[in-house]
């Protein structure tokens, strides 16, 4: 019955590039999730194996403090997903004295961890207020 969150923000990773890493973890337990990312080849998986291990220690510190049990491989990815952050606007000179725009942009990127248990309760809380 622990949820947590982990967050970063202005990470200097296109958006684009972060969805296509995150779409991969979306609903994996955590531990599998880690181990898709220490082995997928693009450059924004460092960082969410880092936010994703935050999370998960983020639950361990958030189940102490209640008193509750926490089995870590319980743990899934509820919800991930990626904002655009910043844009940071850099000029490259070219031809003629011309200057082309090079636009850096940056994410805010945000990994939900979760026990079974919650999802099961925000499922039938949801049922009963439609109700």
């Amino acid at each position: 019955m622990v949820e947590s969150i982990a967050r970063v923000r202005h990470i200097r990773v296109t958006p684009q590039k972060a969805r296509r890493v995150v779409a991969l973890i979306k609903g994996k337990q955590a531990d599998e999730a880690l181990a898709i990312l220490k082995f997928a080849a693009q450059g924004a998986s460092e960082p969410i194996y880092k936010l994703v291990e935050s999370a998960k220690a983020n639950a361990q510190v958030k189940a102490d403090a209640s008193g509750e049990f926490l089995n870590e491989d319980d743990l899934f990815v509820k919800n991930a997903f990626v904002d655009e952050g910043i844009t940071l606007k850099r000029f490259r000179p070219r031809a003629q004295g011309r200057a082309d725009q090079i636009k850096k942009r940056t994410s805010h990127i945000t990994v939900v961890l979760s026990t079974p248990e919650v999802a099961e309760a925000a499922v039938g809380s949801k049922k009963k207020a439609s109700k």
